[in-house]
């Protein structure tokens, strides 16, 4: 995910969350959802190291033995 997809669904997610945690004093079940969402969404936000690469780690050159 690069970074301009990483940083919209990331504050899609807390402005989500936001909603449904501010919407959570009419009806308390939405707060199950709300929380988890805002939580997903800062993570989302706020993860860099998704975008590294790692090297691949080569195991020394040696056949079989017979």
């Amino acid at each position: 995910m690069n970074t301009l997809s990483r940083t919209i669904t990331g504050i899609i997610a807390i402005i989500l969350g936001l909603i449904l945690t501010i919407m959570s004093f009419l009806t308390f079940v939405t707060l199950f959802y709300g929380i988890p969402i805002l939580i997903i969404g800062f993570f989302i936000l706020f993860n860099k190291k998704e975008d590294e690469i790692e090297k691949i780690k080569t195991k020394p050159t040696g056949g079989k033995k017979k």
